[in-house]
């Protein structure tokens, strides 16, 4: 009973446990990135995906075309128009507390992808030739940590508005797929290591479930409304 009077009172635990489990993945693998084990995971799957010659992705051209053109969706082109559009529907709502909330969250998730890269400071992938073009350093994939936080941040602010569990799931799940879309796009593409990869994942998912747990604390302590209700 006490454990489940506690979850009541503070929903947003199970969020902040599952971010700090996250973040704790991030770490380790930023730690040992250069570790034999990780490199040769790394090295033997970006090859795997090489039809032998290293400048030859596997499959076919049009393959190769449709990465490049969904890689974009985690640009910071494309996140930052759908994060503009969704800014303006949640203002023009007037729910401008979570317009500010989800702004805030992209851009420290922005910041906090590039101090990681700086404390990591781990070169591009020099295995296979790079398809697209690219100048930071690699670790943690910023494509697939950016896309993994909007893409979720958006999937539950629209998620919370639909009638039905299926819906919910449905949403979430396009969401999810998206992000791991322009993940599997980067290693394809050869410009990250798919361990960057990784950890840009657990970092996007981590930071957005962290800024979850916070719009839940507000909700509760400023009597918010929750996404979907009237105000």
């Amino acid at each position: 009973m006490r454990s489940d009077t506690t979850l009541a009172r503070h929903p947003e635990l199970p969020l902040v446990l599952a971010a700090l489990v996250l973040g704790l993945a991030v770490l380790v693998l930023g730690l040992i990135v250069e570790g034999s084990h990780l490199q040769a995971f790394d090295r033997t799957l970006m090859l795997a995906l090489r039809t032998g010659d290293s400048h030859d992705p596997l499959g076919p051209f049009w393959l190769e075309a449709g990465m490049v053109d969904l890689t974009g969706l985690g640009g910071y082109a494309v996140l930052t128009l759908m994060t503009l559009g969704a800014t303006g529907y949640l203002a023009l709502s007037g729910r401008t507390r979570t317009a500010l909330l989800l702004v805030v969250a992209i851009l420290s998730g922005l910041a906090a992808n590039t101090l990681l890269k700086t404390f990591f400071a781990r070169p591009r992938p020099d295995l296979v030739a790079h398809i697209v073009e690219v100048h930071s350093l690699s670790f943690p994939s910023s494509h697939a940590m950016m896309s993994a936080l909007v893409y979720l941040t958006l999937g539950t602010l629209l998620a919370r508005v639909q009638p039905t569990r299926g819906l919910q799931v449905y949403v979430m799940a396009v969401a999810i797929v998206l992000a791991l879309i322009v993940g599997i796009s980067r290693i394809y593409l050869g410009v990250h290591w798919p361990s960057d990869v990784l950890a840009g994942w657990c970092a996007g998912a981590a930071w957005a479930l962290l800024w979850g747990a916070v719009a839940l604390v507000l909700e509760r302590r400023h009597r918010l409304p929750r996404e979907g209700s009237p105000k």
